[in-house]
Formats: structure tokens, sequence, C-alpha cells
């Protein structure tokens, strides 16, 4: 089981009745400090078929706030859900709790007992519980560590814990609800991360999708922060250490019903809420990290937790298959990188060693923000220069040599005008000779474009931005042509858009690759003019296609052209015309 897969739905069949009964909540809130509760909850009337209602009303009632109306609603629902887990046969109830605490504790105190060795490190929030809430909250956190062996690293289980705390007839029955949360069985499912690995990999999918999804936001903490992993690394605990208890609740009641995916939309949503309080004047100097987690924590004087969760429903997240699928390239790089267990992590322009970074096109400085672009799982490697015009001449056929075997690759180009411009190549470039004579576009949506010089700014696939794109199309729809790379290398600016010619569909991806993410194989897409990443031939090499392309270039590598195309829907990224003075192409050693 993959400790950082997205969380299914859970599907209630219509035949079930979960009538709530207030009486089996009249123990629940024993372990709460109510005058530490930001609003009293006020008690409501509560519809004896609330929780019989088909999911997708159950997700709308739980993003709206609904079980906020009653605590024993909440309390129920809670309880209904997780006993709906799927987990492993052999997974502790109430009763083993009981049966394990007279064993370990007895007549001695919680406080003769260390804290379980996976929390090492990590903070306990208690939200409102009391002291007796709190001994509660140690009591299940050392059981958890009794029956749960293999749970080697956790920094989210106690603060799980103090939220069920909060709505539970007794510790026994909190213990029996995490205890399911944590032996979920579901395929490609798991409610909480259990080794460090996992949470890294976890860590590293949010730093992905912020790169993709809030590219404003980091834009400004890779530019002032000395280390950018290290400010995502905390996304976690934005939703559980540092947002306030009414703000957090509400996130555990729709993560209960919707899965990981959620939490990935709703620390998204912060950070957003966060770079429009903020500007680049204002972080100068700062501790990014910390700046960041006092605005969560005083996240009420910038937005409502309902207009928070309405803003984090409203960003188009990829599938739970993209998502569970660039987790697994995550998990991958840090297994072959060696970061099994914990330790720090050095940042990626450290590991890269920026002081020593040496390039004929861009300086440290912005090879750092170009860096920061790129997808976690490859910035754990060192770049390594594959081939430089300088030193490796004008010659295409060099170029290929030089290159293939290395997936990804960045390439970097300068003008004689002295603009800067390039791309980020997901996939190797000895593709091209799967196609056989007739030439083709490869390559994955993790591919982009961007500029250094006047402006640096970055041109992602169109479907990132607008996903919904490639979701509508039935399958039996027919296609529209798409011009063929070798017309159009060499061919007048008029006839680019009108060849007839077809594209041939890109290969899969070979096994063992890190670059499974956003194959285009995996999307039902308007036209194949969308997907034009990369193609390579013995005229020249073209990125981005579709009315155009982002970049062609010459079999001699000195004269090149950029106009707007519809995969990167990006302007010109120079002069539309250029002729080239340097050309640099860098991978990653051990990619």
């Amino acid at each position: 089981m993959f400790g950082s897969s997205p969380v299914t739905i859970v599907i209630t069949s219509e035949a079930d009745t979960w009538d709530i009964d207030a009486s089996s909540c009249l123990g629940c809130g024993q372990f709460v400090d109510w005058d530490r509760m930001p609003d009293p909850e006020q008690q409501a009337h509560i519809p004896q078929d609330i929780l019989s209602k088909p999911p997708k009303e159950l997700k709308k009632l739980a993003r709206e706030g609904y079980w906020a109306a009653s605590r024993a609603l909440r309390a129920q629902v809670y309880h209904q859900l997780i006993q709906q887990v799927a987990c492993r046969l052999v997974t502790p109830d109430a009763l083993v709790y009981r049966d394990v605490t007279s064993r370990l504790f007895g007549k001695l105190s919680v406080s003769s007992h260390p804290l379980p060795e996976f929390l090492e490190g990590c903070s306990m929030p208690t939200y409102c519980l009391n002291l007796e809430g709190v001994t509660a909250l140690k009591k299940i956190l050392i059981c958890v560590g009794n029956l749960f062996p293999d749970i080697t690293y956790s920094p989210i289980l106690p603060s799980l814990v103090a939220l069920l705390l909060h709505y539970s007839e007794d510790e026994a029955q909190c213990f029996e609800n995490i205890a399911r949360l944590i032996a979920s069985n579901a395929p490609h499912t798991s409610y909480i991360d259990q080794s460090f690995l996992a949470h890294q990999a976890s860590c590293m999918t949010f730093g992905d999708l912020a790169n993709k999804h809030c590219p404003a936001a980091h834009k400004l903490i890779a530019s002032t922060s000395e280390n950018v992993f290290e400010v995502y690394s905390e996304w976690l605990s934005w939703l559980f250490h540092d947002l306030p208890f009414n703000y957090a609740i509400r996130v555990f009641d729709v993560y209960l019903l919707e899965g990981q995916k959620v939490l990935y939309r709703i620390a998204l949503a912060l950070l957003k809420q966060y770079r429009l309080s903020v500007t680049s004047a204002e972080l100068e100097g700062t501790d990014i990290k910390a700046d960041l987690q006092a605005f969560v924590q005083n996240i009420a004087e910038h937005v409502t937790v309902d207009k928070l969760l309405e803003r984090a429903f409203g960003i188009r997240l990829f599938s739970r298959k993209e998502i569970w699928l660039l987790q697994m390239a995550n998990r991958k790089a840090l297994m072959e990188r060696g970061i099994t267990m914990v330790q720090s992590r050095q940042s990626f322009h450290l590991a890269v060693d920026m002081q020593n970074f040496s390039s004929s096109i861009v300086m440290a400085q912005e090879m750092r923000i170009v860096w920061s672009w790129i997808p976690e799982r490859f910035s754990l490697f060192p770049p390594l220069l594959l081939f430089s015009t300088s030193e490796d001449g004008c010659s295409l056929q060099r170029f290929y040599s030089c290159c293939e075997g290395y997936e990804p690759t960045v390439l970097l180009i300068k003008t004689t005008e002295g603009e800067v411009c390039g791309a980020f190549l997901s996939s190797d470039w000895s593709e091209r000779k799967k196609n056989g004579a007739t030439s083709g576009f490869f390559g994955t949506g993790e591919c982009f474009v961007f500029t250094v010089k006047p402006e640096t700014e970055r041109y992602e696939w169109v479907f990132i931005k607008k996903p919904e794109l490639a979701k509508a199309v039935p399958r039996s729809r027919q296609r529209s042509p798409s011009p063929s790379p070798a017309s159009l290398l060499g061919s007048s600016p008029d006839s680019r858009s009108t060849s007839s010619n077809h594209l041939t569909v890109p290969t899969p991806q070979r096994k063992g690759r890190l670059s499974p993410f956003l194959a285009i194989r995996h999307f039902l897409l308007p036209s194949k003019t969308a997907s034009m990443f990369m193609s390579g031939s013995r005229e020249g090499i073209i990125i981005g296609g579709g009315g155009g392309q982002a970049l062609s270039l010459d079999a001699n590598l000195l004269w090149g052209h950029t106009e707007h195309c519809e995969t990167f829907d990006n302007p010109p990224l120079c002069q539309e015309n250029f002729k080239v003075q340097l050309l640099e192409v860098w991978g990653f050693q051990n990619a």
C-alpha cells in the first residue's frame, strides 16, 4: 500500500439508513474545554434520513458546513463514515484498545510511557481539548505505536486523533476510528501517510501541484526563499496544525468523504490567498516559511472558512489517477536517491551547488528560477551539462548523440539579440526513432516553454489551466488532422497551419521512467494539435505545435523561429525569426 495515494470517495448504499440517535452522543465532548471553542456549536433539528442521502448530496452538505450545525450530528457522521472504510481484516477495535490500555498502563500514569518513535520531532496540537483530552490523546497515540509497529513516521496523526476526540464518546471509540483510517486497504487508497518516504512523496506532489496551479505564488516563493521544498513540506501542517479549530474541523468534514485530493485543493487555496495578501517587497528579508505559517494561523483576518472552501473547490485539478501517478513517480525518485528514512533534504539550488554553477547563457539566480519550475522528482538530482554549441559545435546529430539516454532535459537558447528562452522536455530524444521514417511528436504534458530575458515567464501545456477541455470529448469523435513536423520545418509561415498530413500517435513511455505524469494517452483531447510537445528529425527540432511552433531550430542549430502554438498557448518567446548565439542542454545526473 502506498502511503501517499489519494483516497476514494465513500459510497453509501441508498438502502442503508443511518438514523441519528442524539442519545448515543451524550458522552461526546467530555474531552473538550468548551470555553476555548471559538464558536459554541448550536444544537439543531436532525433529519432522520440525512446519512442515507446519495454520496453527491452528502459531499455538498459537508462542503456547505451542514455538520457544523450540531455536535451530535458531526459525531454520528464521523463514526458512521469511518465504519464504512474498507480496512484490513484484523484491525484493532475498541475492545482491543481497552485490553491494551489495561495492560500497558494499569495504575501507572501516562507520563510513565514515552510517545512512539514515529512522532519524534512532530508537533502535537491539542486544539480545544481539556487536560483529560490531552491525556487521552497521548494514550491513544501510545497504543497506536504498540499495535501498528509498521508506522515509522506520521506527523499528521496527532492532529487527526485530537480532532476525532472532540466528537468521540470515549477513548476506545476514538482509537477504533483512527485505527480504521490507518488500516484502510482500498486500492490506491490511504488516509494517513505512515512513513517518511510516503510523507516526502506527498510533499513533493504538493510542490508539483503548486508549481502548476499557483504560478504567481510559486514564483514569489522561489525568488525569495532559500529552500522552496522546505516551504512546501509544511503543507499538511497548514491544514492540521496552523488552521484554527473551526477551519480545521471543516477540512476534516470534507476529507472523510472526499479523500486526500481535497487536502491538496484546500492547501492550494491557502497558497493563492497568501499571494493575494503579500507583495515581493514585503517579503524581502523575511522568513517566508514562518510568514506563511503566521498567515494560516490568522486566516480568519483574510477569508472565511466558507469562502476558502469555495475557492478550493473552484481549482480544477487533474484526475485522482494522474495525481496518483505523480505521487508514485515522486516516491520512486526518492527511493532511487536513497531518501527513505527521516533526514533533511538540501534545497534544490544547494543540491545544484549554485555558487559553482556555470552556464554561458544564464546566471545562477536565473537558473534558480528555471529550476524551481522543474517537477520535484527531477530537482532531487544535480544538473549535468550535456551539450553546448560553444564546446560541441553547431551539429544536430551531435546534439542528438549527446542528449539521448537522458530524460528529462532543459534546453536553453541565447539569441544574437541577447534574448534568452528555452524549454523543459520530459522525454528522451531517442523517442523520435520509434516513428521510423515518419516524424512524429512525443513527450508528455509536463513539457513547458519559457523565457528568461528580457522577462521571466513560463508557458505550460494548455490543459493544465483548462483540464475540462480534455474530458468532454467522446472517444468516437473524429479528430482533426495535424501537421507533420517534417513539413513544418523549412515551410513558409502561411503553410504551417494548412498542412493536411496526419500526426503519428506518440508511443507509451518506457517502463521504469520517472515521467508517467500527464501522458496524453490518459486524456480525451479535442485535437492532436494541443498535444504536440516535441519532435526531432534530420531537418531540425520542433517544440510545441498547432497553428505554429513555440520553438523550431534548423539542422545547423543556427537559425530558429518562434510563434504562438496551441499546445502551450504561448506568445513568441523572442523575436519570431532569430539567430542562435549559444545553445545548451542540461540533463539530470542519475535521473
